[in-house]
């Protein structure tokens, strides 16, 4: 018999995850799921392998997952921005794949009022083939307080509940820009602007590691290296920095976008006002687009992985259909820095 792991009373010290399960039976994570969830492709006597040994190692089986639908209910402003920079695309991708092979369906609602997202809730309530929902893009407070009336469990994507009244999964925004900036530091630059659409909480954080980075490196100045756009069109990054050029002449060496298509604005403003870039001033991005390699020049970026983020929301949410309650969790997602052509040292400071 197997002996408990180490824990008060005998207890596991931690709840047996699916990577655990598929290292014991000398399988894939993938093939796991397929088997546990009753998906193609697995062989019988290994389906039955898995499903016992997630009974010996006390594995949350979501046996009722196979065949029921999810309802992914996304902001209006998130579809729209599955074309204007592909973010969205490619989170859908890593749910959608992951949800074929778990064999659960993906309903997408699009929302663009608390009315609608109310009615939406109410749909996922009466339901009985509805095991849950996926919220994508949304934070705002007077959307998430709705959440009280859900009777199935939702699972924030590439969002945060600051309340934690809703699990949540999303990249390391805070830590990934102060890396980013930290970055530019070490190529000698401190003039750092920080370049932002204000609104969503996730990048609020954003701006948030930005500063935790240059705190000890400017001064009363600090604010005043904050330039807002309205929206994420390269277009209106384009006329940002044009104007602050125009205006303040170039006080800065380096730009922290918080998208990779306000980093390709910037260096299209730049580049109208004569400024090279990056052998005048750097330019950093976040969130690596497949297109980021080839802009001109390729962009220096921070790899959001958005794929990923997707992926573990799903499985965050098959977590609590698997029959253990759990309080909500927040998951962040560590990132990196993609180096490319966008990014030079400098000699001298302003």
């Amino acid at each position: 018999m197997q002996k408990p792991m180490p824990g008060k009373r005998g207890k596991p010290s931690r709840r047996v995850r699916l990577e655990d399960l598929a290292t014991k039976c000398g399988v894939s994570v993938s093939t796991a799921s397929r088997a546990l969830a009753g998906g193609k492709g697995v062989n019988p006597d290994l389906r039955a392998k898995i499903i016992e040994a997630a009974k010996e190692l006390n594995y949350a089986v979501p046996t009722s997952v196979a065949g029921r639908q999810v309802l992914l209910v996304a902001s209006s402003v998130a579809m729209v921005n599955d074309i204007r920079n592909q973010f969205t695309f490619q989170v859908l991708d890593g749910i959608n794949a992951r949800s074929r092979v778990l064999g659960v369906e993906i309903v997408t609602r699009a929302i663009a009022s608390p009315s609608e997202l109310s009615e939406v809730l109410a749909e996922a309530n009466d339901s009985p083939s509805i095991a849950g929902c996926l919220f994508l893009s949304l934070d705002d407070e007077e959307l998430l307080s709705l959440s009280n009336a859900a009777t199935k469990p939702i699972v924030l994507v590439n969002g945060e509940d600051p309340y934690m009244r809703l699990s949540s999964v999303a990249p390391c925004n805070r830590a990934a820009a102060r890396m980013a900036t930290q970055y530019l530091m070490q190529l000698g630059h401190r003039r750092i602007l920080f370049l932002m659409r204000p609104g969503r909480q996730t990048i609020e954080h954003r701006l948030e590691g930005w500063r935790d980075a240059m705190k000890g490196h400017a001064g009363d100045w600090m604010s005043d290296y904050i330039v807002e756009v309205d929206d994420w069109l390269p277009e209106l990054a384009s006329q940002a920095i044009q104007t602050r050029i125009v205006e303040r002449g170039l006080d800065f060496t380096a730009i922290l976008a918080a998208s990779d298509s306000l980093a390709v604005g910037a260096t299209a403003g730049l580049t109208a006002r004569n400024v090279n870039v990056p052998s005048d001033v750097s330019i950093i991005g976040m969130d690596d687009l497949p297109q980021s390699a080839f802009f001109n020049p390729p962009l220096t970026t921070v790899h959001i992985p958005m794929r990923d983020i997707g992926t573990a929301s799903l499985e965050l949410l098959l977590e609590d259909l698997g029959g253990v309650k759990l309080p909500p969790r927040r998951v962040e997602l560590a990132c990196h820095i993609i180096e490319r052509q966008s990014t030079d040292g400098v000699t001298a400071e302003l």
